[in-house]
Parts: structure tokens; sequence; C-alpha cells
């Protein structure tokens, strides 16, 4: 009788397995979608996100604010920008924003224009266009660039950037 028990209790061990585990998996799999799509980034919000900075940092740079425009980046971002070697870390991007604002010819206004974003929420690449009109509004320069945007204190600060300009249109 003891072996008899043993042996029923085992078939019901077994078919409480193996159909147990089969309702699991198959619920599991709504699960996990459900907790995918919470967990996946909404690219969207995140782009408009990312403009808005974008924006902020034109006004920043038409303006010639050199402490904003330094404001968006990490202290140990790399920019690698047109005709010159990667710049590295807090002193030396301060030395190029400030060379930059003093070249600047005054009444032109540059604008940023995301193109897409992609990554996960804590670590964005964006690409872009940018733009620069003189104070009648002709354009006078075109480009493009790439940049790395990184979640840190619960703020997106770039800590890679690098962007070059179109060639003049003949």
């Amino acid at each position: 009788m003891k072996k008899q028990n043993s042996y029923l209790a085992g078939l019901a061990f077994l078919a409480l397995v193996t159909f147990g585990c089969n309702e699991v998996q198959e619920g599991s799999e709504e699960i996990t979608d459900q907790i995918a799509a919470v967990m996946e980034p909404d690219m969207m919000t995140i782009k408009t996100e990312i403009q808005a900075k974008e924006t902020a940092f034109a006004a920043a740079h038409t303006a010639g604010d050199v402490d904003a425009i330094l404001s968006f980046y990490a202290d140990d971002a790399i920019s690698m920008g047109n005709d010159q070697p990667a710049i590295s870390g807090a002193e030396a991007m301060r030395k190029d924003v400030e060379a930059g604002v003093a070249k600047k010819t005054e009444n032109n206004v540059t604008t940023f224009d995301v193109s897409e974003v992609f990554g996960s929420e804590n670590q964005v690449t964006e690409t872009g266009v940018t733009t620069v009109k003189d104070a009648d509004g002709k354009v006078i320069s075109t480009g493009k660039y790439m940049a790395v945007w990184e979640k840190r204190n619960g703020e997106y600060v770039c800590i890679r950037d690098i962007y070059n300009n179109d060639a003049p249109k003949k």
C-alpha cells in the first residue's frame, strides 16, 4: 500500500509540475510582454526632451553664453569638432567654447534640429542637422552632428559629440 501511495503521489506531483508550468509559461509570455512594454523607453518622449535641450543649447550658442553652453556637457565629455583634435575634459572644453564665442559673428542665429534618437532611457544617441543664418535670415552654413547623452542625476548631459560642416554650395 505504501508503494502504491508513493506512486500515486509521484504521478500527482508530475502532473502538477507539468500542467502548472505550462499555465505559468503561457501566462508568463503575456507578463513578459507587459514588462517589456513598461521597460521599453518611449523614444518619441526622449526625442522631444533632447530637442528641448538642443533648442536651449542653440539659444546659448546664439547668445554666446559660455557657461550656458558648457552646462549641457558632462565634465568628462569628449567633443570632436570640425578640423581640430578631439577635446576632452571641462578645462579644454571651456577654452574651446570661449574661442568659438570670440570668433562668432554677431546676429547669426544657430539652430540644431534632432533627426533621430536611439538607445536606452539612460543613454541616448542623437543625430541631427545644424543651420546657421545671418541677421537677414539667409542660410550661411549647414552641418550635421551626432551626440551621445547620458542621464545623470535625472538629467541628460552630453558625454560625446562629433560634428562637421557641409561643404559650401557652389
